[in-house]
């Protein structure tokens, strides 16, 4: 599948903003299986003075860019396309209380990389109550995989996705407790389930293709960003383990991404690594934002715009 991505993101300040530095996560990486980087560009309105790509510590493609001239708008258009594939089946996996073991420290354990997503993070502390609600799912001796994947279905049938019901800031322990949110929140609290039972699992960002309803056509702007998480599961015989992926919203798994019409674009412990975009600015007093994305196949990309004042990179 080929698919284009149109995120656009607009600030509106009350007053001009003096100077400016930003941090973008609009590249998807061309290094993850199953998916393949065939263009993308990225413009910033005003003209940044300043411009640096690198990669943060996840390995996550990142633009730097530094605006040195007042401005009352900024605006910043990414535009990317990438080939997918469909994911593969979830493989075989060990016990989920022997993967535990695994990532449990203990003077002389061999280093995994993956051990950095056992612990808390910003958004996602350790906490019982997480754990209360994994147990159910997480009976002695099941595989780490079909584990996870009964938790997904759980979490999808009792979650209710309500957009605006909470805030980029609300805790996820906040929406476990009320049952509800969006896509960040249910990535949260199934990281949250995960690693207060010791068991290693990031955070992914990225795009999904939505379908459009029967008798309606696809808008420009009218889709959002999305959120999902990765779980790790060792290989058998200490060979090299896997990364599977889980989408608690819209009951989705697979080895290395939920589905062939998901799009990678950035890891990390929790949203706050990933933020699409953000920064540091002087002046500007309040603001307005304005989002708006767009996903769908190359040849079927839509002509028509939609006013998409209230979507959220989330």
């Amino acid at each position: 599948m080929e698919l284009r991505i149109v995120h656009e993101t607009c600030y509106d300040y009350a007053t001009p903003v003096m100077l400016a530095q930003h941090m973008a996560h609009l590249r998807p990486s061309d290094t993850l299986p199953g998916q393949r980087l065939l263009s993308h560009t990225l413009r910033v309105t005003p003209q940044p003075a300043q411009q640096m790509d690198s990669e943060d510590a996840f390995g996550n493609p990142r633009h730097f860019f530094a605006l040195q001239v007042p401005h009352d708008k900024l605006c910043v258009h990414a535009e990317t396309e990438v080939h997918t594939e469909a994911p593969g089946a979830l493989p075989e996996s060990p016990p989920w209380e022997t993967v535990r073991a695994q990532f449990t420290y203990h003077a002389g354990a061999p280093f995994d990389a993956a051990n950095e997503f056992v612990y808390a993070s910003p958004y996602v502390p350790r906490h019982e109550a997480f754990a209360d609600y994994a147990r159910p799912d997480f009976t002695a001796g099941r595989p780490l995989l079909a584990a996870c994947e009964a938790l997904t279905a759980r979490m999808h049938k009792e979650l209710t996705y309500r957009s605006g019901s909470t805030e980029i800031n609300t805790p996820a322990l906040t929406a476990l407790e009320r049952r509800e949110g969006v896509c960040q929140d249910f990535a949260h609290i199934l990281l949250g389930c995960l690693r207060s039972l010791g068991l290693p699992a990031r955070y992914v960002s990225g795009y999904l293709l939505t379908q459009v309803p029967e008798g309606q056509v696809r808008l420009i702007g009218a889709d959002a960003s999305h959120a999902w998480v990765s779980v790790y599961c060792p290989g058998a015989d200490g060979g090299p383990g896997a990364w599977c992926d889980f989408d608690p919203t819209n009951n989705h798994c697979g080895l290395g991404r939920p589905g062939e019409d998901y799009v990678t674009l950035a890891l990390g412990r929790d949203f706050g690594d990933v933020s699409p975009l953000r920064g540091v600015i002087q002046g500007g007093g309040s603001h307005t934002l304005h989002v708006g994305v767009t996903v769908a196949p190359v040849d079927d990309f839509p002509t028509t715009s939609v006013n998409a004042d209230d979507q959220a990179d989330r």
